[in-house]
């Protein structure tokens, strides 16, 4: 049984967290390419971000919500 767990370690360890390890080791040399992944993604999360707000500007715009107070029943 002590082998079976200390498999998973290995595979964890070893292999899963090895780009965790080379970007630790990167961040020595350069700190910018070590944060490209986290700008990436803030560069992903801000597109999204856009297009969802040009998506209920349309439909605000074209005024398809039910605007009454009285519209959704748990305003009661």
């Amino acid at each position: 049984m002590k082998d079976f767990f200390e498999a998973i370690q290995s595979l964890v360890v070893d292999f899963l967290f090895a780009p965790l390890d080379m970007l630790r080791a990167l961040e020595l040399e350069s700190w910018t390419a070590a944060n490209a992944v986290n700008w990436f993604f803030m560069l992903i999360g801000s597109v999204a971000f856009l297009y969802w707000m040009k998506e209920l500007k349309k439909y605000n715009d074209n005024n398809e919500e039910d605007r009454d107070p009285k519209a959704h029943s748990f305003l009661n």
